[in-house]
């Protein structure tokens, strides 16, 4: 994994979600790429230092989000861009625009759009 993540116990940000949060920002950034292979949940909770069960959890979340694929014995790797030509995704980066331009942080963007959901 070209990008390297660091958590801190002493956020407020369960462990998870910055792992969440981290992967998301190198893919976004391009530091991660395309079908480039996650470390396993077991090395990354060594190298993290945290439980295999957060790095678990943090993998869902991105699985269910559409950030990565896991394919069994092949790893999980990073997928491609998300819905590139749909309405929703300019709807979706607006809406982050504005959020962060209001002050909000993801966790109170997010709660935003589940209540709209």
């Amino acid at each position: 994994m070209s990008a390297s993540l660091e958590v801190s116990a002493d956020s407020p940000t369960p462990v998870f979600e910055q792992i969440v949060e981290q992967v998301v920002a190198a893919i976004r950034d391009g530091h991660l790429v395309p079908g480039e292979k996650l470390p396993s949940v077991r090395q990354l909770a060594t190298d993290l230092g945290v439980a295999p069960n957060t790095v678990a959890k943090a993998y869902r979340q991105l699985e269910e989000e559409g950030h990565v694929e896991t394919r069994g014995r092949g790893g999980t790797l990073v997928r491609g861009e998300l819905a590139p030509s749909l309405p929703s995704r300019g709807a979706a980066e607006d809406f982050a625009r504005a959020s962060r331009a209001d002050g909000l942080d993801l966790a109170q963007a997010i709660g935003l759009l589940r209540r709209s959901w």
